[in-house]
This record gives structure tokens, sequence and C-alpha cells, in this order.
């Protein structure tokens, strides 16, 4: 592909979908391609790849406030101000739970003795890595931290330089579920969404929440259908509407509970079974995918 590194992101409604597995299982078809896990809440993909750490970064993860003790005068304004009760008077001393406080600065405002101060936590991270599949740049968001749709900025952004630095064809993105700040901003530039979705009409609402949403940035979109033949009925539903909506179904996975026991493994089920029927599956889904990059 003589052109820029075509950007593929894989989303879903909600989480559990199986989109994941589809990138694990598509990874050994893509040739020269560097991945990004944007599902910072939880991300797992470098649990498939296990890839050797190159380097972790400290990324913002929001601001707290916090009272210096020595300067505080004990007149309760702040805790009286702050509504999200985020600080308590124990022990003789007023002080600032960090997981209940958002930040705002109110009390940093509204404090006479100047006593406290807002500071910058660093507790997300920025991860580069290297797999048998090819370089893979992820971001880890701190408990009840903030920033998650920055981090996935960050990580999509450096997935980039890493591409053009390599001279790779494709750029393959395990994306954040559901429809939120983190899934937007995995899905501004890319060049295609792929997503991933079950035979349920939780699923297919989850499906038709997610369209909307990529709707609003015109991104091509293709669809695969996971675990389609749990109920044959409904996934027939699901390619009717999408036919209507002039949506392509790229691919269609039955359930098989051997791709559990290769992700247990550590392996996509191409690498623990190539010769099984589902490989193949998986393989005509990324052939489907090129074709889709090439007319777009």
């Amino acid at each position: 592909m003589n052109r820029k590194p075509f950007e593929i992101v894989i989303l879903s409604g909600k989480g559990g979908t199986g989109k994941t597995s589809l990138v694990a299982a598509m990874a050994g078809f893509t040739g020269n391609c560097v991945f990004a896990d944007c599902d910072v809440d939880a991300a797992d993909l470098h649990l498939i790849f296990q890839p050797q750490l190159l380097k972790e970064e400290l990324f913002p993860s929001g601001s707290k406030a916090v009272i210096d003790q020595q300067d505080c005068t004990s007149c309760g304004v702040c805790m009286d101000l702050c509504r999200f009760y985020a600080i308590q008077f124990s022990h003789g001393q007023y002080a600032i739970d960090p997981f209940a406080c958002e930040g705002c600065g109110l009390c940093v405002v509204a404090c006479p003795a100047e006593a406290i101060r807002i500071e910058e936590n660093h507790l997300n991270a920025l991860v580069y890595s290297h797999s048998r599949f090819g370089s893979l740049v992820y971001g880890r968001l701190g408990i009840g931290e903030e920033n998650s749709g920055k981090l996935v900025s960050e990580v999509r952004k450096n997935a980039r330089e890493k591409a053009v630095q390599t001279g790779a064809d494709w750029i393959l993105v395990d994306g954040p579920p559901g429809i939120g700040c983190p899934a937007i901003s995995s899905v501004t530039g890319a060049d295609l969404v792929i997503a991933v979705t079950e035979p349920s009409r939780s699923g297919w609402h989850d499906l038709e929440r997610l369209l909307e949403m990529t709707g609003k940035f015109k991104t091509p979109v293709g669809v695969v259908i996971n675990k389609y033949d749990l109920r044959e009925e409904m996934s027939e539903k699901i390619e009717k509407a999408l036919e209507q909506r002039k949506l392509p179904v790229l691919g269609k996975i039955p359930y098989e509970e051997k791709v559990v026991q290769a992700l247990v493994e550590g392996k996509s089920l191409p690498e623990a079974l190539p010769d099984h029927p589902l490989t193949g599956v998986f393989r005509e889904i990324w052939e489907k995918i090129e074709r889709m990059a090439g007319d777009i």
C-alpha cells in the first residue's frame, strides 16, 4: 500500500462482545502493522500478544486539591462548600479524600488562608512494546482516574508515529466499548470502523447507538456478528437491518469454546489451531476488510 498507514478501529457497543478476540485473531494476517489498545480502562491485548516492554511513560490523570496543614486555620469553609463531600474533618484537621475530589478548584478560591492548592496527578501510563505481531502501544488508566479520552488520543497519536517510522501499512486499534468519550476519541480521524455485535436485542440496541455515533464522523463502517449461531433468527434480523442501511456484514463468527481456550493460553485461535475452520473465517474477515479499505 503506497500511502499513509490505514487506521482501522475495532469497536463494540458494550464490553465482552469479542472485539479484542477479533483483533488478536486477525493479527497474524495483517502483515506490516502497528497495534494500539485504546481500551485504556481495561487494556488486555497485551495479555495475548505478550510483548516485550520497551518504555513506559506517566500520563496526567487529572487534578486534585491538597491542603497545606501548616497554613490551614481550620475555618471549615472548604468543607461547607465542597459539593462532592471530598473534604472531611478528622483527627483535628481538615483533609481531602483524593478519590472523591473532582479537582474543580472551588476550595482553592474560597480558602481565606490560601492553604489549598491544586496538584496534577500522573497515575495513568502510556506503554510502548514490541510483540511477535509487531509494535503494540497501549494505555493504562489508574484506578478511579480521569483523562481516559485524552489518553486514548495519545495512544493513537503514538501508534501513528510508530507506523510512519516503521513504514507500516496498517494501524489496528482495539477500541474502548460503548459510545462515551474514550470511544469518540478512538474514532476521530480513523479510516474505517469495524463494529462487533452479538445476536441479541441488547446487542442490536448497542450497535444502533454505536452506528449513530460513528455516523456523525462519516467514518465508513463494516460489521462483524460474533457468536451468530447462538440466535440465528436474531442474526438474520440484524443482517436485514444493516442491509437496509447499506452497511456490509464482513463476517459471522460461530461460537467456539476453543477460542477461549486459546486466549487463556495467550494465543489467538489461528496460532493455536491454524487448520481449524474458524481460522478460515477470521482470514476471510480480514480479506474483506482489505478489500473494503482498498475501495475507500
